[in-house]
């Protein structure tokens, strides 16, 4: 043991070192923001030793975000940069003996499968389809490599290479001509900002041996119906995997007949025979059925299940129903929280799960024995499990609201966990990131309201700050503890704003109930719940309420409408993406579910446009900023047009800023750092002093 002087000396030395780092700690702006790397899709090597990761950094140059593979000893270590190319590398996915890595690349132009050697060398395609390729998953006897590509079903039932010859015809026909009309037969035909137009995502099987293509890909799944759907809605990840020998392929059908996609949830999981490609359906349910995961010993097929047919937000349950048949069973009746990811482990009797708690969102131990789920981590958000060999060791992502992604390891007999790797510690130890506060207030009927609150750098409680008050989408969503690159309160907060992001009903992650309690009611509790945090935040002496704005996208974009015509509070609004108007949104977004669940069918319902925005234009007066997107099709730009022209015809203080080339979301970083600039400037010239 330490002498007590060397002691004391020590520690000295570890507050001076701290203190420092506090005092020379600076705002974070966008280009900290933007030069993050981006770490995702851990993938642990089958003996153990490896793990495979990706790694995305944006180039603002080109405007674009290039991602490539990474390996990390499972021990931790010194990281290895795998590929190097200048666009996308990502989806690594191991083979069984540990000596090759699959991934999904569009360095030659489309998406294509390429092979990579993990002990060096360069890596080589294993597709050429015309359709593209992409989610390559290896099979577990190492004979065959799972992918999906999106083809004309007309031609799926052909010989391989006379389909994907007619499908290479049909494409460069349509690029090439003059007309670029498209004829339209049913709906779901445009998914978030892409044109589905009449393809369907198909399983493909390549064979391979000694990380070389051995023959055709073969189509698994012909016909007019998609063997993944085409909604990410109802995916976790990959949609589909392998049966521990090899054999077979369990996947997550879309809804049939056809015509009823772009409304009903009801989609199964079914299984196909490589050999023999008889295709049998395991699941009748109703509602959503999806990620299907093999036990190890291949018995049971996992997956998780939804129970209402019609409503995407309903609880997850995982369920468990035996490979040959049978009656399906559920391991979370009584867990009041979604099962998101999952992974067995090698005893096949233990499970670990992703499920939200209340803004954080752990990881779980579960059993298969009907016992309710232990928690295994606690704070943030964690995600993306991958057991070790040994079943007894979690490898995961997690990332907080002071800090992005990072990789790390945990026992599942609990304890603490260890960071393998975290690819922004220096540039975060650099910045002035403050820890956000978590407070209940009571909001409709006196229910318990999450609300987490950010403070600016240099926060002090003896003068007034501006307020940004933030709302969440979803609706059923939540603000996490989390990192983000697109809305994050940090780079807000360094502006000089509290930033409050409150969990109103309708958030997910505060039980069933509260998630169901803003469907058919968007204008009533919620509404009450939002308020009821701001009036909390007007109660603290540090909140300046002549100066406090509100900002949202997508449902929390519809809350600024709503505001616009129900309360004078906030000096400015911010509108991303936003739902203005009812009637036009049903008759123009894609997936028509989620409007027939909240709001019913337009011409069964009078009270359908109850709640909607437009209705109370008369009263709109405060300043707003606009943002919409031309290739939103969630929701169609028609909203935040629509929306723009009654501020202006009003004679309102308004600005709208347009992106043609971006969808609900924007994501080129050049196209990023325009929506902050004007975000920012627009608050600056309402809340500054």
């Amino acid at each position: 043991m330490q002498p007590a002087s060397v002691r004391r000396l020590s520690l000295s030395i570890f507050v001076a070192a701290g203190l420092f780092e506090a005092l020379t700690a600076k705002p974070m702006s966008f280009d900290d923001l933007l030069a993050c790397q981006r770490l995702s899709e851990p993938k642990v090597s089958p003996d153990g030793n490896w793990i495979a990761y990706v790694i995305a950094v944006p180039d603002k140059t080109e405007n674009r975000v290039n991602s490539d593979i990474w390996l990390v000893p499972s021990a931790g270590g010194e990281p290895r940069q795998l590929t190097r190319s200048p666009k996308h590398d990502r989806h690594p996915t191991w083979s069984p003996d540990s000596r090759w890595i699959a991934f999904e690349s569009n360095r030659d132009g489309g998406f294509q499968v390429y092979v990579l050697p993990t002990d060096g060398g360069e890596a080589r395609k294993l597709t050429s389809i015309s359709t593209e390729a992409t989610q390559p998953v290896w099979s577990p006897d190492g004979q065959h490599v799972a992918f999906l590509s999106s083809v004309f079903p007309e031609f799926s039932e052909k010989p391989f290479a006379e389909s994907d010859k007619l499908n290479r015809e049909k494409n460069e026909a349509r690029d090439k001509s003059k007309v670029k009309a498209r004829i339209i037969t049913r709906l779901l035909y445009r998914h978030w900002d892409s044109w589905v137009d009449d393809k369907r995502q198909h399983l493909f099987v390549q064979p391979v041996q000694g990380g070389v293509a051995r023959g055709e890909p073969r189509d698994l799944t012909p016909g007019d119906r998609d063997a993944v759907p085409t909604s990410s809605t109802f995916s976790a990840g990959d949609d589909f995997a392998f049966s521990p020998d090899g054999q077979e392929l369990a996947y997550t059908a879309t809804p049939t007949p056809a015509r009823e996609e772009a409304w009903s949830t009801n989609h199964d999981i079914w299984v196909v025979d490589l050999k023999s490609g008889q295709r049998r359906v395991l699941t009748t349910n109703p509602a959503a059925d999806a990620y299907p995961r093999y036990s190890p010993d291949g018995r049971l097929i996992a997956y998780r299940a939804q129970v209402r047919a019609g409503f995407e937000a309903d609880r997850w349950q995982l369920m468990v129903v035996d490979r040959k048949g049978g009656v399906p069973r559920s391991l979370t009746t009584d867990f009041d929280a979604s099962v998101e990811q999952f992974v067995w482990a090698s005893d096949g009797r233990t499970l670990v799960i992703e499920a939200e708690r209340q803004g954080t969102r752990p990881l779980w131990r579960l059993s298969t024995n009907g016992d309710s789920p232990e928690v295994l981590t606690i704070g943030g958000v964690a995600g993306e499990p991958e057991l070790m060999p040994d079943g007894a060791t979690v490898v995961f992502t997690r990332n907080r609201m002071t800090g992005p992604v990072q990789l790390e390891r945990l026992g599942l007999v609990g304890g603490e966990s260890k960071v393998l790797l975290d690819p922004n510690a220096t540039r975060t130890r650099e910045l002035s990131l403050a820890a956000p506060e978590s407070v209940t207030i009571r909001g409709a009927g006196g229910v318990p309201i999450q609300l987490w609150i950010l403070k600016p750098p240099g926060f002090t409680a003896d003068r007034k700050w501006p307020l940004v008050f933030w709302v969440h989408g979803g609706p059923q969503g939540a603000f996490m503890d989390s990192w983000s690159y697109r809305w994050n309160p940090q780079l807000w907060a360094a502006q000089g704003y509290v930033i409050a992001m409150p969990n109103p009903r309708g958030s997910t992650g505060f039980g069933q109930k509260f998630t169901d309690e803003i469907s058919g009611d968007w204008g009533g509790k919620v509404q009450t719940d939002l308020m009821a945090a701001l009036g909390y935040l007007e109660k603290q002496s540090w909140i300046d309420t002549r100066r406090m704005a509100a900002a949202g996208a997508s449902f929390g974009g519809y809350v600024m409408n709503w505001f616009q015509g129900h309360t004078d509070k906030f000096r400015t609004l911010v509108t991303h993406c936003g739902v203005y108007n009812f009637d036009t949104m049903y008759g123009t977004t894609e997936e028509l579910w989620f409007d027939e669940w909240d709001h019913g069918i337009p011409w069964e319902n009078p009270k359908f446009s109850k709640h909607s925005p437009h209705r109370f234009a008369k009263k709109f007066k405060t300043p707003n900023l606009v943002i919409h997107n031309e290739l939103d099709f969630r929701v169609p730009i028609a909203q935040g047009l629509d929306l723009f022209t009654v501020l202006q015809r009003k004679g309102i203080p308004s600005k709208l800023l347009y992106f043609p080339d971006e969808g609900h979301w924007v994501l080129k970083p050049q196209n990023s750092e325009l929506w902050h600039r004007t975000i920012f400037s627009w608050l600056a010239e309402y809340l500054k002093e």
